[in-house]
């Protein structure tokens, strides 16, 4: 049987050396119960209420599998998109520019040619005003889907790997045209209600107050990221990406808030499929999505999830059919489907300040001693 404790201890260690304020981690192994370990407040600056097991996290670029991935997965599972689709199918206002060749495939290992960030935001938005109303929303998408096309490749496309933001929000945006519903309908309908009404959603700024209020009283709060010089203000349930809170807060590569068993609840139903149980996804979508696409090892990705590469987040010990993910406030989550481990690990690290790194040093020795303890040492 694993020792928790000593689980707990490193957490409430990491907590005092100020590797973040505070953090949730949530771990099943095989079909034993969830172990959950919490740790620290949600906040220092002002000071807040400890966290809990159903404290929200803004899951920053974990969107990415959960929220698109899995959309984009279920799109192809019910025949309406193929891999092999190129951007200028779905988006044609690409179609005379470089961007409207890549495939989906392409955009999902990060190899399309775009580059990986831009500060669109500041072009959308100068004032730090996030759009409030359907009508705005869709407006900025396409303000944003403007300057995604204008942009030159940086690399020859299949070429190399370059981790992309640009290339998520093309298939956020994929998703909407494909599906005729915006990304927080077609999560919701297809993802969260078939999983039983998860603690997850993007937040929308017309729905903050009610989201603020209803994790205040229901759940374990929601945990503050860093003060955003451009809105001007400390964020709490508003996405810390500036180039998702510039499209309102939905968006293929940022945008989601949620609780760690949420997250466990996603990550299950890519672990049940992966070994042909009852799941919202397909045996063999499940396992070509998870696998390493560039089998040379010139780069890590499978279709949107990570896999283990040298040195990894996830440690030393999760093996080569490992898949995962992390995300920049301070959340990851990492599973082993040979062994049927799943780690959830979330934190808001970037409070008071993004500049705090500390967590690079953390993830790999939690995931060492998750394993350790769970598995036993190899």
């Amino acid at each position: 049987m694993p020792d928790l404790s000593v689980i707990q201890t490193a957490l409430n260690r990491a907590v005092t050396d100020g590797v973040f304020p505070g953090a949730v981690l949530a771990v099943r192994c095989g079909d034993r119960p969830v172990a959950r370990f919490h740790a620290g407040r949600l906040s220092i600056s002002p000071p807040g209420p400890p966290v809990s097991d159903s404290t929200i996290y803004d899951l920053a670029s974990l969107t990415k599998p959960l929220a698109t991935v899995t959309s984009i997965a279920l799109l192809i599972q019910q025949g309406d998109l193929r891999l092999e689709d190129t951007v200028a199918k779905y988006l044609p206002q690409c179609a005379e520019a470089s961007i409207g060749s890549p495939t989906l495939r392409d955009l999902l290992t990060h190899s399309s040619g775009l580059p990986g960030w831009r500060p669109y935001y500041e072009r959308i938005n100068p004032e730090g005003k996030i759009p409030s109303s359907q009508e705005a929303r869709d407006h900025a998408k396409q303000s944003m889907l403007s300057l995604i096309r204008s942009e030159a490749p940086v690399y020859e496309r299949g070429t190399r790997s370059l981790y992309s933001d640009l290339g998520f929000m093309l298939l956020g945006m994929i998703v909407e045209r494909c599906s005729r519903q915006d990304l927080d309908h077609f999560f919701y309908d297809y993802i969260t209600v078939p999983l039983d009404g998860l603690r997850i959603e993007y937040v929308l700024r017309e729905r903050l107050n009610e989201f603020l209020e209803s994790a205040n009283r229901h759940d374990g709060g929601v945990a503050p990221t860093e003060v955003d010089p451009w809105r001007g203000r400390l964020l709490c349930g508003e996405v810390h990406d500036q180039n998702a809170a510039a499209l309102g807060g939905e968006a293929g590569h940022a945008g989601l808030f949620g609780t760690a068993d949420a997250v466990l609840a996603i990550t299950g139903e890519w672990l049940k499929a992966y070994h042909g149980r009852k799941a919202i996804l397909d045996q063999g979508i499940a396992r070509e999505f998870i696998r390493r696409q560039k089998s040379e090892g010139s780069s890590s990705w499978a279709l949107g999830w990570d896999t283990p590469s040298t040195p990894s987040s996830a440690g030393r010990y999760f093996g080569a059919r490992s898949f995962g993910h992390l995300g920049y406030t301070g959340t990851s989550v990492w599973i082993d489907p040979v062994r049927e481990l799943e780690v959830v690990l979330l934190s808001n690290r970037v409070h008071p300040s993004s500049k705090n790194d500390a967590i690079r040093e953390f993830r790999p020795a939690i995931h060492d001693l998750v394993y350790q303890e769970f598995i036993g040492s190899i």
